[in-house]
């Protein structure tokens, strides 16, 4: 890392930038960035590899890149840089890194004033070093800096003209009545296709709900169904179970025994619907409500 400090300080010795780095931290940063270890001086490197060094995106280090150009670039004759592509080498790399050090404190418009670039972008004088490391930024540079770029973001809104007043020559921003009146017509518009598109919504969720309302109602007489059919099953099942206990009883009372000796067998029969009947009338009510009590009351049907 030796040999790479002397290295930096033979590349930056007569720079502006790093006069002001000189006897501060932000020095030895510029030292012991780790690209510096694996890096090669006479190569190129794109700008999302240096934005990776460098821990931020590549539009972020494009927008560092566009007002110091000149600055950057300066010696660099054999550059590969083009118009879509931009190339650093070691030198520029330094030079991109003092100003991302820098911007925090200095800002685009202090850095500029340091490195004498005029409002093309081009270097016009290079302040001395022994200046330039004395000159901190004042707080009124700073206010100039942040109303710079309020009014840059304002003008590209397109709500406003900058013109010339005719009378004393000064510069004037107005209102486009233009382009505020075609937003107004444009939200108009959104306004209305946006107030068609929820009452067609509303229409496909009202008739979405009378058809869920159907589906219920169909459920509902599909269950009502159901639970007759079973009440019918449940009844059914109760009187065999009542004309089983029938038979038993008369079988045990031996009446067709009795039967069998002073009628005939059609007789007998006769005999034992009658005894069926009359024990199903009296306990078929009870059972039955019963066992539909029991079937209503249950958790699950």
């Amino acid at each position: 890392m030796n040999e790479m400090k002397e290295k930096i300080i033979e590349l930056l010795q007569d720079d502006p930038l790093y006069s002001v780095l000189q006897d501060t931290p932000l020095e030895e940063t510029l030292y012991t960035d780790p690209y510096l270890a694996d890096i090669i001086e006479k190569k190129f490197y794109s700008t999302p590899e240096v934005a990776g060094w460098f821990d931020i995106t590549d539009g972020q280090l494009r927008y560092y890149i566009k007002p110091f150009e000149h600055y950057i670039f300066d010696d660099t004759t054999d550059n590969p840089t083009t118009a879509t592509i931009i190339r650093l080498n070691l030198k520029s790399i330094l030079k991109l890194r003092m100003i991302l050090l820098l911007k925090d404190e200095y800002r685009v418009k202090g850095l500029k004033r340091l490195l004498g670039i005029d409002e093309n972008g081009y270097i016009v004088k290079q302040p001395p070093a022994a200046t330039t490391a004395l000159a901190p930024p004042d707080e009124l540079a700073n206010k100039v800096d942040v109303l710079s770029n309020v009014l840059q973001q304002m003008m590209q809104t397109g709500l406003f003209h900058m013109q010339q007043d005719d009378e004393n020559g000064a510069m004037q921003i107005t209102l486009n009545q233009d382009y505020l009146a075609q937003n107004i017509q444009l939200l108009s518009l959104e306004s209305t296709q946006q107030l068609s598109e929820i009452q067609e919504r509303t229409e496909k969720l009202t008739e979405e709900s009378k058809s869920l309302q159907q589906q219920i109602t169909e459920l509902k007489e599909e269950k009502d169904i159901v639970v007759k059919i079973r009440e019918r099953q449940i009844e059914n099942e109760v009187v065999s179970t009542l004309r089983t206990e029938a038979l038993e009883q008369f079988s045990t009372q031996k009446k067709s025994g009795i039967f069998a000796k002073l009628f005939r067998s059609t007789q007998i029969e006769l005999e034992k619907e009658r005894f069926i009947n009359q024990y199903l009338a009296k306990n078929l009510s009870k059972r039955l409500e019963e066992a539909l009590t029991e079937y209503h009351e249950a958790p699950y049907k």
